[in-house]
Order: C-alpha cells, then structure tokens, then sequence
C-alpha cells in the first residue's frame, strides 16, 4: 500500500473515530434527524467534488497537460459552498459544522505527514531553500517541509478545538468552524508561497485565492456571531 493512501486512510480513521464519539454527545446542531443525514450526504458531495475539481484544476496550471489532481483545501471548499446552499434551501440558522472541526484538524495533520513520505511524487513538497528546517526530498536539493509546517499548525489547532469543547461548549459550537477556516486558510494562503505552483494572476496560484475566499467567508461569519453573543 502506497504511503501516501496509508496516511489517508488513517487520516480518514481518526477523523471518523472522533467524530462518532463527538456526535455521541446529546448537543445536535440539525434537530430533525432526517434532514440530518440529508446534510451529511450533501457535505460528502460537496468535498468531493470540490476536492477534484481545485485539486485538478491547479494540476492543470502547474503541470504539462491535464492531470487529475486532488485537494483537501477543495474539500473544504466545496463542502462549504454545498452547506450554505443547503442551508439557504432549509432556512437553517448559525453554523452547523462545529463538530467537523476536530476531526478536519486532526485528519489534516495526520494526512500531511503522509505527503511528507511520499516524497517528490506527491507534489507538495516546498521551493529550494537554505533554512535551517530544509530537508532533501531525494534529489540532493534542500527544500520547505511544507507539509510539515502545516501539520503542526493543525495538531495545534486540534488541541485548542478540544479545550474548546471541553470548557466552552457553547462558544465551541458558535464558532469553532469558523475559526478553523479561518486558521486554515490564512496558515494555507502564506505556505502557498513555499511551493513550486504555477501563478495565476498578481502572483498568487489557484490555492491562495480560494484561501483568500475562505478567510472573508470566516471572517464575515465570525463578526456576525459576536454581534448576536
């Protein structure tokens, strides 16, 4: 098994793992458990194709001909956009993805340790470097452990979304997501500059403007939230 899948699959486990034991708490977010499992369905659909979607588009700005390629920025991304849609459609109210947070913390965390292994072929890697943290990837050049910069700032992150739920659940659950939007975009959008991706426009490739997207999106989100509390 490719070490890249391995990460991600145990990525996807933990993910899962606290998840379930989250959702074991009696605090729902959706009441009606009908609609749900609806919404589950649509955030499965919306990473989805949001991960390929991006994740192939920067392969096609970056790479010689079209390559599939796959994102977990575009996840996020096309998770969020079917959500709010969703939500408009159901007239639901206030944020409905604290509880993902942890589990995206972590699941990122672990998932980048597995492109870290992967090496050259994963394409993550970062640009040529003299920094004292720079690894040789296999071809005798010292790069930007990109990957692992990221890693830690999630692993970070999933600590804090923890005392959060442990000691204030109610602001956890107002305003977690949108401070691990927030967090992931902005730790995303500055990493972008230590990569070997093509730009699109004023210097900036496909990743940084979604981030740059993300981080409004969070920032309008959380200035409503304090404004009610």
């Amino acid at each position: 098994m490719p070490i890249h899948l391995l990460f991600d699959l145990l990525a996807y486990t933990i993910g899962a793992i606290l998840a379930w034991k989250v959702f074991k708490a009696k605090t729902q977010l959706i009441a009606d458990e009908k609609i749900r499992y609806i919404y589950y369905i649509i955030v499965i659909i919306g990473a989805f194709v949001g991960a390929f979607l991006v994740g192939s588009l920067n392969t096609y700005f970056s790479l010689d001909g079209a390559v599939i390629g796959k994102s977990v920025l575009g996840a996020i991304v096309g998770g969020i956009i079917a959500v709010e849609i969703f939500k408009k459609v159901m007239k639901i109210d206030g944020s409905t993805g604290a509880y993902f947070a942890p589990s995206l913390a972590i699941g990122i965390a672990v998932g980048r340790i597995g492109c870290y292994f992967s090496g050259l072929e994963d394409y993550t890697y970062g640009v040529e470097t003299d920094f004292f943290l720079a690894l040789d990837f296999g071809d005798g050049i010292l790069r930007h452990p990109v990957q692992l910069y990221e890693s830690l700032v999630m692993a970070l992150f999933f600590v804090y979304t923890l005392w959060m739920y442990l000691k204030r659940r109610n602001k956890f659950e107002k305003v977690i997501f949108y401070q691990f939007i927030l967090l992931y975009s902005s730790q995303r959008f500055v990493w972008e500059f230590l990569k070997p991706y093509e730009t699109v426009y004023w210097g900036l490739n496909v990743f940084q403007f979604i981030c740059l997207g993300l981080v409004i999106y969070a920032i309008i989100y959380l200035r409503n939230v304090h404004e009610i509390i």
